[in-house]
């Protein structure tokens, strides 16, 4: 199938910063080329306000008109959410089809989406999306046929019905409680066996699910393209010192996400906010790190999972500027393809743990393996060795606080 052809227009706010309206606009070029489009031009403009009928002025939408037809385009996209009257206008003046850069986003996910999961998220999503732009879009919507912005339920004739879309939506709400419901009892067991738990948080393509595959022996996706990874992954991760862990690889955050979204893959968001630590993945060559950096820490703090210990890694360090400066601490720079610096990696998770975790020094007789087995999986010993005279191991390293052996330091 052809590339479709994409036009994206934008406004710049007087409000808006200069790097971050020109961050925005580089992003949604990938963006289109992710969802398989291939961006012709880019056309911007400047206003104090966003034209609450036509998104942009009346010359400039005479530009963009004439612009579709030179260089015959497929699709527009615009860089902020359309409203369901712009959405109108728009294509009632440039006869091309036209999206925003939420719907964009969201059938992204409707292409990545592989578990059921994520599938009916991502579907709710997109819903909530649809629900108000339906209006008068009767024929347009009945014309969709295929193209990005049409997968998921944009395929079928959503206006017929919006009665029957509020059922569906109902019913996914309700097959997603019970998801919830059974991810929840999943995080309580994990609790429960001790098992602590790493998520991996960032910015979309900062090289996650890269670090996750090297460290877990694991192969989840990794491609150089927004949203690779959308279902979240957990796998075991071993430290150096026999200490062992639950690795999870979650979505990568993005600039203007659609507030539907977020809510939609809340629970998903929430492995996140459920983990003992985070690491926060970077992409150290960007350009654009401080802003994305930026980004992330805004959404954790809305997921309430900013409180948790942290270590921010600068991936990608055979292409980073050498005059680097980090921007959060504690930090790390490495290269995930790197065998040694994976090691490093891991050492300094275990050294900021050692500084978190409270010290401990026991004496266990010879018949207490089982406890040993559990202090070498689920502490960081730092010295072991066993006393012949008393028959007894000693054993000596770090635990967390509510740790269920702490009572044997009692």
């Amino acid at each position: 199938m052809p590339q479709e052809r994409i036009l994206v227009i934008a406004v710049k706010k007087a409000n808006q910063q200069e790097d971050r309206f020109t961050t925005s606009l580089s992003e949604l070029v990938s963006l289109g080329k992710t969802a398989g489009g291939e961006v012709i031009n880019v056309i911007t403009q400047n206003r104090n306000k966003v034209h609450p009928a036509t998104y942009v002025g009346e010359g400039k939408l005479e530009e963009i008109r004439q612009a579709a037809i030179d260089d015959e385009i497929d699709l527009v996209i615009a860089n902020d959410e359309l409203s369901p009257s712009q959405l109108r206008n728009l294509t009632g003046v440039l006869g091309v089809r036209i999206i925003d850069r939420s719907q964009l986003i969201l059938d992204i996910f409707a292409m990545r989406a592989k578990t059921k999961e994520g599938k009916l998220q991502v579907e709710l999503a997109q819903l909530e999306y649809m629900l108000p732009r339906l209006v008068g879009q009767g024929l347009e919507m009945s014309r969709l046929g295929a193209g990005i912005g049409t997968r998921g339920p944009g395929e079928t004739k959503l206006e017929s019905d919006r009665r029957h879309i509020r059922n569906r939506m109902l019913d996914i709400k309700r097959k997603l409680q019970g998801v919830i419901k059974q991810r929840e009892q999943y995080r309580k067991r994990r609790k429960t066996n001790e098992v602590f738990q790493i998520a991996l948080t960032g910015y979309t393509n900062a090289g996650k699910s890269t670090i996750f595959n090297r460290l877990t022996d694991s192969d989840s996706l990794e491609e150089n393209q927004l949203f690779a990874t959308l279902d979240p992954l957990t796998r075991k991760v071993s430290f150096p010192s026999g200490f062992h862990g639950l690795l999870t690889d979650t979505v990568g955050f993005l600039q203007q996400l659609p507030t539907s979204l977020i809510a939609a893959f809340r629970s998903t968001l929430e492995e996140v906010a459920e983990a003992d630590f985070l690491l926060h993945v970077v992409d150290g060559s960007d350009e654009d790190q401080i802003e994305q950096q930026k980004t992330v820490l805004k959404l954790l703090e809305e997921l309430n999972a900013d409180t948790i210990p942290m270590l921010t890694v600068y991936n990608k360090a055979d292409l980073m500027d050498e005059k680097f400066i980090p921007m959060s601490h504690p930090y790390i720079v490495i290269s995930a393809y790197d065998e040694s610096d994976l090691i490093r990696l891991l050492e300094k998770v275990e050294e900021i743990l050692k500084e978190e975790w409270q010290k401990y020094r026991i004496k266990l007789d010879a018949d207490q393996g089982g406890i040993l087995s559990r202090l070498e999986h689920g502490t960081i010993i730092k010295e072991k060795s066993f006393d012949e005279e008393s028959n007894q191991y000693i054993v000596a390293g770090y635990m967390k606080d509510e740790h269920p052996l702490s009572y044997l330091l009692k």
